[in-house]
């Protein structure tokens, strides 16, 4: 398990300090695939990079399976982080070194001799799909097989937690999927506890258990993601779940709703049961469904029609219906 207690994380500039982090307070359990999720500059990739310490927290506790690492002498932090692998959006991998050397990097800076080292790395090779491209050099791989290369070497040093920095927004959509198949795969099989960071919301929703949105450098809310899904607290969510810069949001100017759907109403027409009822029409001018844990969700923006009396049958009707909305600002 990791505990993040009242994390703070503060660069000091020439005029001004900056803080990065403050007070995050965050506890990621055991085997979950936990997601932290915000825009650029919110504190994300600095937030990450504070649990294994290549960022220094300014205070507060970093705890892993109960040990405040802060507090370690260098030596041991130095052990302990080999059972925290990362995963970069660079991928970060040695040029001149071919996949298998790639993969055998971590086990030679541990002492293991390359015997042993090259036995573990070929497997490896095999768990994420790249058995065949051993002798390859980064320079002849995909961005694809470059991650799955990246992969390999996180796992080379068994680690029980796998940071992911933006490991996938370098990658194109079919990648993407096909890389978080894997992490989830991983996550299943070797039961290694994956922590991702991204600004991505199809990525929280394709592979997380949990999710964390950060927001100017604070956790803004945090839950199950089919929790903060369909009923976002925080305005920060609710952008990221349907982006308020979204071109269909600003084509026209009248009053927008938001209808949430769950399991049971998201396979009912309900926009045609509104519209045949209340016998006016609306514009959609947004629709999402998706599927958490076998159950299916959807976001839907429509916008009222600009005769007050139509739109205020169409409030009534949504007053009296089970359907969860509200009206966008």
């Amino acid at each position: 398990m990791i505990e993040l207690k009242h994390l703070c994380k503060t660069y000091s500039a020439p005029d001004k300090e900056i803080h990065a982090l403050e007070d995050i307070n965050l506890t990621i359990n055991d085997g979950e695939i936990f997601g932290i999720i915000g825009l650029s500059g919110a504190g994300k990739s600095t937030l990450v990079r504070c649990i294994n310490l290549l960022e220094e927290p300014s205070s507060g506790q970093v705890l892993v399976d109960g040990k405040d690492i802060t507090k370690l002498p260098r030596k041991e932090l130095l052990l302990l982080r080999r059972s925290i692998g990362m995963i970069f959006q660079s991928f970060n991998l040695l040029e001149q070194r071919n996949v298998l050397k790639n993969v055998c990097f971590p086990l030679e800076i541990a002492g293991v001799d390359r015997k042993t080292a090259e036995k573990k790395a070929r497997e490896l090779l095999g768990v994420v799909g790249l058995a065949d491209r051993a002798d390859s050099y980064p320079s002849q791989l995909s961005g694809g097989q470059k991650q799955r290369v990246a992969i390999a070497r996180a796992l080379a040093s068994d680690p029980k937690y796998i940071l992911c920095d933006e490991a996938t927004s370098a990658l194109d959509p079919n990648t993407t999927r096909s890389i978080l198949d894997l992490l989830r795969q991983i996550n299943r099989d070797l039961g290694v506890t994956i922590i991702v960071i991204t600004h991505e919301m199809k990525v929280i929703d394709q592979i997380c258990d949990r999710v964390a949105v950060i927001d100017h450098s604070r956790i803004a809310e945090e839950g199950k993601v089919s929790e903060v899904f369909t009923s976002p607290q925080s305005q920060i969510a609710r952008d990221l779940i349907i982006p308020r810069d979204r071109a269909a949001l600003d084509t026209r100017n009248g009053r927008k709703i938001r209808l949430t759907f769950n399991d049971a109403y998201s396979r009912e027409p309900v926009i045609s049961n509104m519209v045949l009822e209340c016998q006016a029409p609306v514009n959609i001018l947004f629709a999402d469904t998706k599927e958490f844990e076998g159950v299916i969700y959807g976001h839907m923006i429509i916008e009222l029609p600009a005769d007050p009396k139509q739109a205020d049958k169409i409030l009534v009707w949504l007053k009296n219906s089970p359907v969860e909305w509200r009206e966008e600002v």
